[in-house]
């Protein structure tokens, strides 16, 4: 659904989080092991400065309570050291002596959170939660920036025909602005890419970047997603939740496939376009936000509101600038870049056939090539980058046959591979070689008694590339037991 993991949205299953609590204090910490550990928290005590040092070295944690009054150290002056360290894993101090003083001191000293004795468990429970929410959606984002900058930047946008380059010019006028951008196109051209692309290389890069399947929510859940809602809004709304639009203020949210939005929802939509706000789901609240708005979609939206399913005024409002991704046949002298860095990308994924600099030294043949520049291709690049991973998997030397490529494209070639039988008189070179090719490995499979480890070191080639080729071939293939129980019979 999401390029972003949001805490507080995963599944209760997942793994909420390890605390380290160092208090002096015995009660305090079997009290506070007993209580998140029961509510699924990992955790782990020490009872002393020096032995949370070693524990905060020993492993790495999502957040730590620490008590004020340690025996053998302060814990601000912990406090401080730890952040002197590490200024990312959430601190909060607990003690018995509260102040609006100290509690000054160890904000400024780093603490994220302050807790005096005795504390309210619910209120306790709910603090820890949003922090060690707050930091992994932090973490997530840092990593999510990390590989926008690597892989959406301009130069990583494979394409170099006379459309592709307009098309990249375009981006790069409309990504500094906070314009709201459709991107259409045919399923598989890249539409998302170019979203990423938009984000990346706009003011808003430092912040979030959400991308929501839409027609993948039924609708009721779509708008909490989206808008949040409060406590009690509906049956099961237990406690309340942020929603996208909360979360990724001063950033982008990307609607792929927003034709499938629903009527109600597309109004709501339109109110944030417009007003830049919303009220979460049960709230009379009003909350104000700056978000870009991306959307996508490969249905014809303008034919959806003649029909009457898309508002009009949403679709003029998504519809500010338009990119259209055009589909792979349209710039078929793309098709040679884009294999090679498919190749380079699946080598790398599989560490096979690459040169010292991490590039692949796969190609295919020219025969093979020529079938890749005639084929239509109705799936678009995904479609081409599914056949080159299959080439990189299926290869068993740095030149890729014609015979690895899918039964389709050979097909739409007018090339069959014999699958065994005898030859007709119409066969073709790739018939004939085929077949050669499978009479040979079951010669040398029969004379290792169906051993396809000794017939693969007799052929002088991995185990693995001649099981590749038993599939291809479609060789039935004997136990070597009922062989053994045969020359025996």
């Amino acid at each position: 659904m999401s390029d972003v993991l949001v805490p507080d949205l995963v599944s209760a299953a997942a793994d909420k989080g390890r605390v380290l609590v160092i208090d002096d204090d015995d009660d305090i910490r079997e009290s506070l092991d007993t209580l998140l550990g029961t509510e699924g928290y990992g955790v782990d005590v020490a009872a002393t400065a020096a032995e949370g040092f070693r524990q905060l070295e020993s492993r790495g944690y999502d957040l730590v309570l620490l008590d004020l009054m340690m025996p053998d150290r302060s814990g601000m002056e912990m406090l401080k050291e730890i952040r002197e360290r590490d200024r990312e894993t959430p601190i909060a101090l607990i003690t018995a002596y509260g102040s609006v003083e100290v509690a000054v001191e160890a904000l400024k000293s780093g603490a994220n959170d302050y807790f005096s004795k005795p504390w309210d468990n619910e209120k306790l429970l709910l603090e820890i939660s949003r922090m060690i929410a707050g930091r992994r959606l932090e973490r997530e984002n840092v990593q999510l920036k990390r590989a926008l900058k690597q892989r959406y930047s301009f130069p990583n946008i494979v394409g170099k025909s006379e459309r592709m380059v307009r098309l990249l010019d375009l981006v790069g006028q409309v990504a500094p602005s906070r314009s709201t951008v459709l991107v259409t196109g045919e399923t598989g051209t890249g539409k998302e890419l170019i979203a990423k692309a938009i984000h990346a290389n706009s003011p808003r890069a430092e912040q979030m970047f959400i991308a929501v399947n839409s027609g993948s929510l039924p609708p009721d859940l779509l708008e909490s997603t989206l808008f949040g809602h409060v406590k009690g809004a509906f049956t099961s709304a237990l406690q309340s939740r942020k929603g996208y639009f909360e979360i990724a203020d001063r950033g982008t949210i990307f609607f792929d496939e927003v034709g499938t939005i629903g009527p109600e929802t597309q109004a709501k939509l339109l109110r944030v376009i417009q007003e830049r706000e919303f009220m979460p789901l049960g709230s009379t609240e009003v909350m104000r936000v700056d978000v870009r708005i991306l959307a996508a979609t490969n249905a014809d939206l303008k034919k959806s509101v003649e029909e009457k399913k898309f508002r009009e005024d949403l679709y003029y409002r998504l519809n500010v600038i338009n990119i259209n991704m055009p589909p792979l046949r349209e710039r078929k002298e793309d098709i040679p870049l884009l294999v090679e860095h498919f190749f380079t990308k699946y080598c790398r994924e599989n560490e096979k056939f690459l040169d010292a600099a991490g590039n692949s030294i796969l190609r295919f043949t020219a025969e093979a090539m020529q079938i890749l520049m005639d084929h239509n291709w109705p799936g678009n690049v995904r479609e081409l980058e599914n056949v080159v991973e299959r080439a990189v998997v299926l290869a068993s030397e740095s030149t890729v046959p014609v015979d690895v490529l899918p039964e389709p494209l050979l097909a739409g070639a007018g090339i069959r591979m014999h699958r065994g039988g005898p030859l007709g008189p119409d066969a073709s070179l790739y018939d004939i070689v085929a077949d050669f090719e499978r009479r040979a490995i079951i010669e040398r499979l029969e004379a290792c008694s169906w051993s396809q480890t000794e017939a693969a070191e007799a052929l002088r080639i991995p185990l693995s590339t001649l099981n590749q080729k038993i599939k291809r071939l479609n060789i039935e293939v004997k136990r070597r037991s009922e062989v053994v129980r045969s020359e025996h019979t």
